[in-house]
């Protein structure tokens, strides 16, 4: 178990310097840090002052150092737009998106499962079809389009719901909430309905095909004639060895959450990193494109590493695997 966790860690390590590399040449190419900060007016001895003062004098592997360790401590600098610390600016906005990607992750699991489990259990019933077809129109529609649909039925037509913002937040240190007020869940649903949909179909269409995968195989088979009921093998047995993959796929989505809702935070005008993101790249503010990437990659290493942990605790046939090779 410690030789798996090392393994991982080693290769966690390797990504995240391969991804600070990558962010790195974003200051190296995208643009002149220099120019932005200081306008087209600056003068040569400006520019040469600043740029020294900044360590962009130096060679390029001594910058690409510095920058690791200030990387591996949280600070990539001063944005170039608001002028502010860009890992205030990114402290400020997490919250938001974490919690977007949470709401979004516990809707797909807590809807999509049970109609997974529907689905493959009633196989060819009226109400099946029905859920297959949903499905299949919930991963063809784009994100943006889903959004724009809810704000108009729901917060123009119907007014039920707002169509922008965060709504009110509770300060707990430097962590904020609007799970907390009546506005913050009022807020969140269209949000997180929007984000959640090709999630929670994917979510089901996986779970339906893991489900009549397991329900064919011989241990199944052995269950019933034992004479098992049906709740028992169903859920017992069969629902438990699907969810070891469905386990992997969300761990995987919920980084894929909180990467990929930039659309969701821009359509609801959700003040999130997404949004920040967005206005990064409009301003080429390349601290705040360096951060965002660099945090991002992060999450994914850190949600990868737990879900390789909890599919080793949960499969007996890895860890059988693991001591046979030792």
């Amino acid at each position: 178990m410690l030789a798996f966790v090392l393994q991982r860690l080693i290769q966690a390590v390797m990504v995240m310097v391969s991804v600070a590399f990558i962010a790195f040449l974003l200051f190296q190419y995208v643009g002149d840090p220099v120019l932005f900060m200081l306008g087209q007016d600056a003068t040569a001895e400006q520019i040469d002052f600043l740029r020294k003062d900044l360590g962009l004098d130096q060679p390029f592997f001594v910058q690409f150092w510095h920058f690791l360790i200030n990387a591996a401590q949280g600070e990539f600098g001063i944005s170039l737009r608001q002028g502010a610390k860009v890992s205030q600016l990114i402290a400020d906005r997490f919250p938001a998106t974490l919690e977007l990607a949470f709401m979004a992750a516990a809707m797909a699991l807590l809807v999509g499962i049970p109609m997974g489990v529907y689905a493959a259990l009633r196989r060819g019933s009226l109400g099946s079809q029905l859920l297959m077809t949903l499905s299949l129109l919930g991963v063809s529609l784009p994100t943006f389009l889903i959004g724009i649909l809810l704000i108009l039925f729901f917060a123009v037509l119907l007014g039920w719901f707002p169509s922008f913002g965060r709504g009110d937040v509770v300060k707990i240190g430097w962590w904020s909430t609007g799970l907390l007020t009546a506005k913050g869940w009022h807020h969140i649903i269209l949000p997180a309905l929007t984000l959640t949909i090709f999630q929670l179909t994917l979510i089901m269409r996986l779970v339906r095909a893991e489900m009549l995968e397991v329900l064919r195989t011989d241990y199944i088979k052995f269950a019933r004639a034992r004479g098992l009921s049906n709740s028992a093998i169903h859920f017992g047995h069969a629902l438990k060895n699907t969810l070891v993959p469905v386990m992997t796929i969300t761990g995987l989505q919920l980084g894929g959450l909180i990467a990929f809702a930039i659309i969701t935070e821009t359509v609801f005008q959700w003040p999130g990193m997404g949004l920040l993101f967005i206005q990064a790249v409009t301003f080429a503010d390349i601290p705040v494109m360096a951060a965002y990437l660099c945090l991002i990659a992060l999450i994914f290493v850190v949600i990868n590493l737990i879900v390789d942990l909890l599919y080793f605790a949960v499969d007996p046939r890895l860890r059988v695997g693991k001591a046979g090779g030792h």
